[in-house]
Parts: C-alpha cells; sequence; structure tokens
C-alpha cells in the first residue's frame, strides 16, 4: 500500500496464474475451506444472499453477483461475477466465465480482479472433498459416479484423488453420449486410473454407485425414484437441482448454509415449498464438522452446497498473497487516479 495515498496498488490475476498457485496443493485449499465454513459457522463472515442476473430472452443463462466478507487473520471482502451460459458448450468454449474482486478490509479500495473459474471450481471440488470426507460411514466408497462431465466433475475427482482417495470403478454418465465418453477418456489417461464405466442411464450409474456426484446444469428436477437409492449411497449433489423432493425426504440432508440453500428453486427449496418447513435438514457441514450431526446407515446422505462467495474470497486472497510473495503481481499503475479532494494542483 503506497504510504502516501493509504490506497493499495491494483493488480490483474490471470486464469495462468491461479492455476500456477493452486496445481498440486489440493490439501491445503481444502484446508483453506475447511477453516472458513467454520469462521462462516462462528459467524465471523458476512455472506448476503446472491443476486441472479436473469434475462427474458435466454431464461437457461445467468449471471451471479456473489459480495461477501471474511474474517479470520486475513480479513478480506469482495465479490464474485459468475455466469451461466449453458448454450456455451455447443460452441466448444466452458459453460462458466468468471472474475473476482478483492477489497481492502481497511480502506474498501479494490485491490485485484482475479480471473476466477478456477477459483470457483477449486473451492467447489474442496468443498465436496471436504464433505466426502466428514460424510463418510465407515470405509470410504470405492465406487464413484459422476452425473454430469464437465469442468466441475474434473475438478472433484481431481481433489478427491488429491486428498487420498482411490477408487475400485469410476462411473460415468451425461446426457451427451460424447462428453461422456470424453471424461471417460480423459479419467483413463490418469496415472493409476480405475476402471471407467459409461453407463447408459442415470439409474444405471446410481445402482452401481457408492459415492454420487450430480454435476450437471439441470434447472429442475430430473431423478424422481427413491428406489434408486436403497443401498444408501453418500451424495454430493453440488449441482442442487437433479433430485425431486420425495428423494431428499428420504434422506439425511447436509447444506452448506440452510437460508442461501433453501431458495432459487433447488430441490431443497422444494422440499420446504412442499412441506412447509426444514425439519428435513439435519444441518449445516460446520455441524458436522462440530459432531452434532448423527448420520445413521439405513438411508441416503445428501450434500447440498449452494456455494458460499466466502470461499471465493478466501482463496482469491491465497493466490493474490501467494503471487505477492513471490514476486509475480501483474500491477496496473495508475488505476486510481483521482486521489485528490480538491484536484491536483497544475490541472
Amino acid at each position: 500500500m503506497s504510504p502516501q495515498s493509504g490506497v493499495p496498488p491494483f493488480a490483474v490475476i490471470s486464469g495462468a496464474q491461479v492455476d500456477h498457485v493452486l496445481s498440486g496443493h489440493e490439501k491445503q485449499v481444502l484446508s483453506l475451506v475447511e477453516e472458513v465454513y467454520r469462521l462462516h459457522g462462528e459467524q465471523r463472515t458476512v455472506n448476503p444472499p446472491s443476486y441472479f442476473l436473469r434475462f427474458p430472452d435466454r431464461p437457461s443463462s445467468r449471471i451471479i453477483a456473489l459480495p461477501a466478507s471474511v474474517g479470520g487473520e486475513r480479513p478480506t471482502d469482495g465479490l464474485k461475477w459468475i455466469s451461466s451460459f449453458p448454450e456455451n458448450v455447443a460452441a466448444g468454449i466452458p459453460r462458466a466465465s468468471a472474475v473476482l474482486i478483492l477489497n481492502d478490509h481497511t480502506t474498501g479500495y479494490p485491490f485485484a480482479c482475479l480471473e476466477s473459474s478456477i477459483i470457483s471450481a477449486a473451492r467447489t471440488a474442496a468443498s465436496a472433498a471436504l464433505a466426502a470426507d466428514r460424510l463418510t460411514r465407515g470405509e470410504r466408497p470405492r465406487r464413484i459416479g459422476f452425473v454430469g462431465t464437465g469442468l466441475i466433475a474434473r475438478y472433484i475427482h481431481t481433489y478427491l484423488v488429491a486428498t487420498g482417495w482411490s477408487f475400485d470403478e469410476v462411473g460415468v454418465f451425461d446426457l451427451s453420449a460424447q462428453h461422456a465418453q470424453g471424461f471417460a477418456g480423459y479419467l483413463g489417461s490418469r496415472p493409476d486410473a480405475a476402471p471407467s464405466v459409461v453407463h447408459g442411464s442415470a439409474r444405471e450409474l446410481i445402482e452401481a454407485s457408492d459415492l454420487v456426484v450430480f454435476a450437471t446444469v439441470a434447472g429442475t428436477p430430473h431423478i424422481h425414484d427413491p428406489a434408486w437409492f436403497a443401498h444408501n449411497p453418500l451424495v454430493l449433489h453440488v449441482s442442487l437441482r437433479d433430485l425431486a423432493p420425495e428423494i431428499l425426504l428420504g434422506a439425511t440432508n447436509v447444506v452448506d448454509d440452510v437460508d442461501h440453500c433453501l431458495k432459487a428453486d433447488t430441490s431443497p427449496h422444494l422440499v420446504e415449498r412442499l412441506t412447509g418447513n426444514r425439519d428435513f435438514i439435519a444441518g449445516t457441514l460446520y455441524d458436522v464438522l462440530e459432531g452434532r450431526v448423527e448420520l445413521p446407515a439405513d438411508r441416503p446422505v445428501v450434500f447440498s452446497p449452494f456455494g458460499l462467495g466466502v470461499l471465493d474470497i478466501a482463496l482469491g486472497r491465497f493466490v493474490h498473497d501467494r503471487l505477492a510473495r513471490a514476486g509475480e503481481l501483474s500491477v496496473v499503475d495508475g488505476f486510481f487516479h483521482e486521489l485528490s479532494r480538491y484536484g491536483r494542483s497544475g490541472s
């Protein structure tokens, strides 16, 4: 920060830099995500409702603003601005794109803009891996199945393997046979890869898996039969809108934040509308970390994370500080120009 102006320098951080910092540090990212969940549970964060920008002429697309503030040793404020345009996939580009703005906790001045699709995927994957670890009853599942085969599925698989998970079989299902085969090919190319199986239906995959990951772009529930879950798997319901209310009503349900998750027509929100209460929620992931949630073995366990902006802010700060210590920040000189209350002398 400039000793004269008190205004921090402003840096622009590319996706390549973000990837360089995060790749290979999955365990550290997971620990950071757990730390932020604990800060959030202790009410040492501010995480207001997300704002959805929707378009009457493009109903499947949206851009979401997630403002947030994280306490702790490195308090930071900021905003994640992330778009979801599913039609991008057919055009050969990723569905989601994002930027993250970090603000100085003391002055409020923004000090960094980061490419954030990688940060978003990493925090989502770390959250899922943390939940999988803490929600497992007994031995870790050995058969995992992915419904949806995009970037998020790839990151979740990466974070699970990097944090000590191994599998006897990896199942894959996607409405696009091309995408399913592509993801299976990616899985098979990894070192020490488990056999991958492309399933012909979601039911076939679910019934063959002990750990099920939903990472789709579904806008409404497409899985309706509780009998498919009779073997009581652990379900990471990352995409939030795949499961019909009757499935959640027969499961032990854990969310990241109750108020955030029960809105915007998520599957848990549909259950609340149906029942008129929130009794079906067993607790939050923070409650699980604190040992306050029972996980019975005779029903499925479903983790439905809405995705908290505080995770993005904390991970963005982690990336920024790593690059700053390495002297690799790209600072925009003169980004803040009008800093004198009465104008610059001679102007």
